[in-house]
């Protein structure tokens, strides 16, 4: 049902089925964490996380858009963080640490992709290039590539920013080294969505300046990708947060992995793509690094 709409209707749409996939993840997660069955809530909570997502690959299905899932990334941690500070009863200065931060990146994020999205009927050209490339497969790829493993990826990286919720009360006692720890992953989470913000803006005002060709001004000139860069950065900061109160253990696995979609995935995608459409970047990828 490939349908054209203006760009706010559009968004109004995605907003009805991102609404309608929070309800029907909600409903799964009241359903698992109550008798008979009373599953771990953390478990119960990859569950609802893991339906939301079949029902927003189902909608991309039906409009012919895999973009449908694009918002996911960023909607998704900002409201569950939320929540479950309101499931847990815990509002903890570290809880409300993480609510600032992940709320303020996902403004960001979000922001960004209004800015960006042209309607339902634009469909990323990632999404095209897979979908012209694999048609046999493509379905396959959409759902378990494209949709599943995005969403395992950020739970995964919200993993430390869940076990915040252990300490319940404000009446917590830290070293100051902990306190100083916890104060950094703060900022470096804050500095992290400034320096998308900031990039966001020097590359659509360089592009709209200079239509075709790459952004080499501002952050762009020190970074090939200070986004990506900013995008890494947010989730070793929560885990930052995590580790003051927690120490190192295997919950470093979620920056890492987030870390390693994006090294061996977005990026090497991006510059493929940049490489073949913009002529100068190879010498530019020559003389700047990758992140910063």
């Amino acid at each position: 049902m490939k349908r054209d709409y203006s760009k706010w209707c559009s968004i109004a749409l995605i907003t009805a089925i991102y609404v309608l996939a929070g309800l029907a993840g909600w409903f799964l997660f009241r359903f698992l964490t109550t008798a008979p069955l009373t599953l771990h809530p953390i478990i119960a909570l990859f569950c609802a996380d893991v339906l939301a997502t079949i029902v927003v690959w189902a909608f991309g299905l039906l409009y012919e858009n895999v973009s449908v899932y694009d918002p996911y990334w960023s909607v998704f941690p900002p409201v569950v963080f939320l929540l479950w500070a309101c499931y847990t009863g815990v509002w903890s200065l570290p809880v409300i640490l993480l609510l600032v931060a992940s709320w303020y990146w996902g403004w960001r994020l979000t922001r960004n992709w209004v800015i960006t999205f042209k309607g339902i009927a634009h469909e990323d050209w990632r999404y095209t290039k897979y979908r012209s490339q694999h048609p046999l497969v493509f379905h396959a790829i959409n759902l378990l590539g494209l949709n599943m493993v995005p969403t395992l990826v950020v739970f995964v990286a919200m993993l430390p920013g869940l076990k915040l919720y252990e300490l319940d009360s404000f009446d917590f006692q830290l070293s100051t080294f902990n306190s100083c720890l916890l104060a950094f992953g703060f900022i470096v989470c804050l500095s992290s969505a400034t320096i998308q913000l900031i990039a966001d803006k020097q590359i659509h005002d360089f592009r709209a300046a200079n239509p075709g060709k790459y952004c080499n001004v501002g952050l762009w000139k020190h970074g090939r990708h200070p986004n990506y860069f900013g995008e890494i950065q947010f989730w070793w900061g929560i885990w930052i947060m995590y580790a003051a109160l927690n120490g190192i253990d295997m919950f470093i696995g979620g920056p890492i992995a987030m870390t390693a979609l994006f090294l061996g995935i977005s990026i090497p995608l991006m510059e493929k793509r940049q490489l073949a459409n913009k002529p100068g970047y190879a010498e530019y990828r020559k003389q700047t690094r990758i992140l910063i």
